[in-house]
């Protein structure tokens, strides 16, 4: 019996996505060596998205910033996610990026409800300023020429300023060829529950470009449902494949129908694996962030944040998590996984949320911002951040 895909291909301008899964752009996570962890699994489908890149350190060719653009060989397509508050900035970035060759697709951030980036005006603060987005998409798309130029924003800033149908109108608009919406206000942040409903309203408003949904995917269950539910036309997943990048196994499994939806990834690792299995994830991922910074002990220093993700659930005492967080070295962070039980199977209860679930939150946003959702004056150049990532 063949198996029945439960979406369509995801068409991306000249990019086909099938199926439409999409790894969401998320800050001091999304580096080459953790998109090529989960292209592995995923059989290199699917579209995965650089971390967010400042327009103006991009434009200012900051060190930083030029290696997070940097792709693997095998990265195709090449997707670049930029945030930016002024539209000449912005413009002068994509115009760079397609230039040079530098990637080929980008994705413009609305969505990010962090302090830092809400206070200047941008984020999941932009969209509220209609004839700001509306600024930044028309030189964002008039300045990728072929390249398509996509969007991933939230419901609004809080219940009382909700804007994601003002603004999916404006992107159709002005020829933004998808939209990603996180189904969270600002002021949630990344509590309570994604509302999904909010994705649907926004398919049936603006049939005319696909909507990808975001929030809540902890499992490729979770996806499928969504696209059920929602009518949405592919998925984001981002805190869902912390310390899980075998999910996308999982995902592509499921979207294509197969039976086989939990046989697991090209490295042999299971979408249920043993602690061996995830002690060799571990280590590898280890590895590339190391080969990437150029820097063994650099890499083991930033992987030590994915040590919490990768152990949830497993039998590993207070002790030796912290002794795992404080390595320097392949060798010791090697040595103190051989000394788990490395044959514990999956546990019950390792899925479901993971990284920062704290809601109701005040939003920071520019003096005055509030007072009228059409007048942008104040919002220049000098609004932009000047690094890229976390």
């Amino acid at each position: 019996m063949t198996a029945s895909p439960v979406a369509a291909p995801l068409e991306i301008g000249p990019h086909t996505v099938q199926p439409p899964v999409v790894l969401a752009p998320m800050a001091g996570i999304t580096n080459a060596p953790f998109r090529t962890l989960c292209r592995e699994f995923s059989g290199g489908k699917g579209l995965f998205v650089s971390e967010m890149i400042t327009t103006r350190a991009l434009v200012e060719r900051n060190e930083k910033t030029m290696q997070l653009i940097h792709f693997d060989a095998t990265e195709t397509p090449r997707s670049i996610q930029l945030y930016g508050v002024d539209p000449a900035t912005v413009g002068k970035a994509v115009r760079m990026i397609a230039e040079e060759g530098l990637a080929d697709h980008i994705d413009l951030n609305f969505g990010c409800p962090v302090p830092k980036v809400t206070r200047k005006g941008g984020g999941s603060a932009l969209p509220f300023k209609r004839n700001l987005l509306r600024a930044i998409l028309r030189e964002a798309v008039s300045g990728a020429g072929d390249l398509p130029v996509t969007m991933k924003m939230r419901k609004g800033i809080d219940d009382d300023h909700i804007t994601y149908l003002d603004a999916g109108r404006i992107a159709v608009e002005e020829g933004v060829t998808a939209i990603a919406l996180h189904g969270r206000t600002a002021a949630q942040h990344y509590g309570g529950t994604a509302d999904w409903d909010a994705i649907a309203r926004l398919k049936e408003h603006v049939p005319e470009i696909p909507v990808l949904g975001n929030g809540d995917i902890w499992s490729a269950e979770d996806a499928v449902r969504m696209v059920r539910e929602t009518g949405c036309d592919g998925v984001v997943v981002g805190r869902g494949c912390l310390g899980r990048p075998w999910l996308f196994s999982d995902l592509v499994a499921a979207f294509e129908g197969r039976e086989d939806a939990r046989a697991g990834g090209t490295d042999g690792c299971s979408a249920r694996p043993s602690l061996r299995e995830v002690a060799d994830v571990m280590v590898r991922h280890a590895t590339l962030l190391g080969e990437w910074i150029g820097d063994e002990a650099r890499g083991v220093i930033d992987f030590r944040k994915h040590v919490a993700w990768y152990l949830k659930g497993f039998a590993v005492g207070s002790e030796m998590r912290k002794r795992l967080a404080i390595t320097s070295s392949l060798e010791e962070l090697r040595g103190g996984l051989d000394e788990l039980d490395l044959d514990q199977p999956w546990p019950v209860g390792a899925d479901g949320p993971r990284g920062r679930t704290s809601g109701n939150n005040r939003v920071v946003l520019p003096e005055g911002w509030l007072k009228d959702p059409y007048d942008c004056a104040g919002v220049s150049e000098d609004a932009e951040l000047d690094t890229s990532g976390g």
